[in-house]
């Protein structure tokens, strides 16, 4: 096939050719196994990627070099032989589809933590603390300066002697970005103080690295292109650095990063969800286009092929990063070919992924269920073999979507009963939380894919048994959801909810935000109102902080705004009673640490306690259902259909229609009974 689209052009990397111009790079999904090595879980992932079409996956995101940097997030441990097997098998997987395999590797020095692994001191060039990882660093000796350099180049051979095309070294934020920051290395020795100095720990990893990985192997680097400190390097020191490393000869590209990654707040602008623009660093990386000969790669939030093939046809980019795009979809690549471009699964900046790293979890896509499930969950849904069915599914949801999408790519005929007059349930609410529109996307793709399909969707439905059972179904899905638990207490009568909030209720004076759940519900909503004139916003807790079920990249965007809008937050208090006071409402809260009890006079009480289940339907089915209802949970975890019980049609459960979860437990629901239809 010819075409004339850039980033589908071949691309020259030292001895290889890349068959387009799409990589995924280094990140840590924290899918090893228990001894931190990359296994068929691991290797699966990066190879449905290859399968989609990618020319580089890049795999191993700060795999780890030395014992005394231990795993926080779930990185792969580079730093014994045992390794080399599972990169052997890992190129051979990879390599069968025509696609370079790179492993990142790193020492993070003071970026990690002492309580983990074997014990040891972090070391780092100065005793400068990590606020993110907390641990306070022992200031590096020169003979743990050889000997870490040391272990860096015993990776790349490693790696070498595992068949893989190349190696990465990561220099932003990690151990060598620490030698050559200001604000980390206060050494006075020949590692500290001039800009040269600084850079030499830098220079002296790469020269062992490539020593030992030979010259036919790639070697490249991921830096840092600005921290956002006043005392840091700026651009025009980093533009420098790396002018300095490309006259060196030893690199084969740069892989540019903005920002720092020290702080939750400087991690959350460093990899940024739906709150920031798309690929808001690409300027940055432009300027080092303009200065260095080395191909660039950059990825950060260049989530559509639209600003890929921008960064690429202007010349900023070589190589464009979409890594996150292709947790969402990785036949990204397949499709584009196929000039396919609208049914690519958008990755929508949601920050599920990332959240769930950095709060000890895998890291999972909030809409595509099948990203490290590879073994037991289809990317591409395969045609029935069986006997042609008839599909009821009860609510537009995400959960009803995804049912519905599901069996209509196996090949059945599917009716889909929406009360309202558009779909996507709690999503559709989600997207009029200010920076949170960009989850609409989700909706705005399952739409397109359902009407490709031909799904039957009877718009303004409320449907009741006899409606469904007028259709003479096989299987129906009760994706209903829920509605808000807003009076689990006495006086609850008298709360609203987010939904009412969210879906347009006018409120002005004070209002008190209630979050008995720890996602984005509560949070959101508070965002949303605190920027309205006339209106005071306090958030109300029973964790130990706002948004407790939240990571990184998500709740410290919350923080900045409620700073700025004056939003006051109270936690550890859970509500004991609601009760009128004229006008107003006293509610009144109790400490469960001895503390005294609290009471707040307000306008409006707005509660957040997840969701009952709206279940009607799916009770006054059960009676004819061949299932009585039942949902096999043996036969849906051990991945095998759901058992077949003599006459009547299946009847399933899903989503908030079960138990109040989130989009992810919704879709992952009807995936698994779906795909075995």
């Amino acid at each position: 096939m010819t075409t004339k689209d850039p980033l589908l052009q071949p691309f020259k990397l030292r001895n290889l050719t890349l068959k387009n111009r799409i990589v995924s790079t280094p990140h840590a999904p924290a899918y090893v196994t228990e001894d931190a090595m990359p296994g068929e879980r691991y290797q699966r992932y990066h190879e449905e990627k290859a399968k989609g079409g990618l020319s580089m996956t890049m795999f191993g995101g700060s795999s780890n070099v030395a014992p005394d940097s231990p795993s926080v997030f779930g990185q792969i441990y580079a730093g014994h032989d045992r390794i080399i097997p599972y990169f052997q098998q890992f190129a051979e997987r990879i390599h069968k589809y025509d696609c370079a395999l790179i492993c990142q590797v790193s020492h993070m020095g003071r970026r990690t933590t002492w309580q983990m692994a074997d014990w040891l001191p972090v070391p780092a060039p100065s005793r400068v603390r990590e606020p993110a990882h907390r641990g306070f660093p022992k200031e590096m000796d020169v003979n743990d300066i050889k000997r870490i350099i040391r272990a860096y180049g015993d990776g790349a051979r490693r790696a070498r002697e595992g068949n893989l095309d190349g190696i990465e070294l990561l220099h932003h934020g990690h151990l060598p970005d620490q030698f050559f920051s200001p604000l980390t290395n206060h050494r006075t020795d020949g590692y500290g103080g001039s800009f040269e100095n600084r850079l030499r720990f830098t220079l002296e990893t790469l020269e062992e690295m490539r020593r030992q990985i030979g010259d036919d192997k790639i070697l490249g680097i991921r830096i840092t292109g600005q921290e956002k400190n006043p005392a840091g390097n700026q651009v025009e020191e980093c533009v420098r650095a790396a002018k300095i490393i490309e006259e060196s000869g030893l690199v084969d590209y740069f892989t540019v990063n903005g920002g720092n990654i020290g702080t939750d707040h400087e991690l959350a602008y460093h990899m940024p969800g739906m709150a920031a623009p798309l690929a808001p660093w690409l300027r940055m990386v432009e300027l080092f286009g303009k200065e260095l000969n080395t191909p660039l790669i950059h990825a950060c939030r260049i989530n559509d092929l639209a600003t890929a093939r921008y960064a690429v046809e202007n010349n900023i980019l070589d190589l464009v990063g979409m890594t996150r795009a292709q947790m969402a979809d990785p036949y990204l690549v397949k499709k584009l070919e196929e000039e396919r471009e609208e049914d690519i699964r958008p990755c929508v900046g949601a920050g599920y992924c990332l959240d769930r790293i950095y709060q000890g979890g895998e890291a999972l896509c909030a809409h595509q269920v099948a990203t490290g499930r590879e073994a037991t969950i289809p990317h591409e849904v395969p045609k029935s073999d069986g006997t042609k069915k008839k599909i009821v599914v009860v609510g537009g949801g995400p959960g009803g979507m995804e049912a519905a999408r599901v069996s209509a790519e196996r090949g059945h005929d599917v009716v889909l009963f929406e009360a309202n007059s558009s779909l996507g349930g709690q999503i559709s609410l989600a997207r009029k939380a200010g920076w949170r529109k960009d989850i609409g996307g989700v909706v705005d793709w399952y739409e397109l894919q359902l009407q490709k399909l031909g799904v039957d969707i009877r718009w303004n439905s409320y449907a009741e048994a006899e409606m469904v059972k007028a259709e003479e179904p096989d299987v129906v899905f009760i994706a209903s959801g829920g509605v808000p638990d807003t009076d689990y207490v006495p006086g609850g009568e008298n709360a609203i909810s987010v939904w009412d909030v969210l879906s347009g209720q006018e409120l002005s004076g004070s209002v008190l935000i209630y979050d008995d759940n720890g996602q984005h519900q509560a949070p959101s909503t508070a965002d949303f109102l605190s920027g309205k004139e006339g209106v005071e916003v306090e958030v109300v807790t029973p964790d130990r902080h706002i948004a407790m079920e939240m990571g990184t990249l998500s709740s410290p965007i919350y923080m900045e705004h409620f700073y700025a809008h004056g939003v006051k937050v109270q936690a550890d208090h859970r509500i004991k009673s609601v009760e009128k006071a004229g006008n107003q409402l006293k509610v009144t809260f109790t400490n469960e640490f001895a503390g005294p009890e609290l009471t707040r006079t307000v306008d409006h009480l707005v509660v957040e306690h997840g969701t009952l289940p709206l279940d009607e339907v799916y009770l006054d089915l059960v009676a004819d259902s061949s299932n009585d209802g039942i949902t096999d949970y043996q036969a849906l975890v051990d991945n095998q259909p759901q058992p077949m019980h003599g006459e009547g049609y299946q009847l399933f459960r899903i989503g908030d229609a079960v138990a109040s979860r989130n989009m992810h437990a919704a879709i992952f629901d009807a995936m698994r009974i779906a795909k075995d239809l």
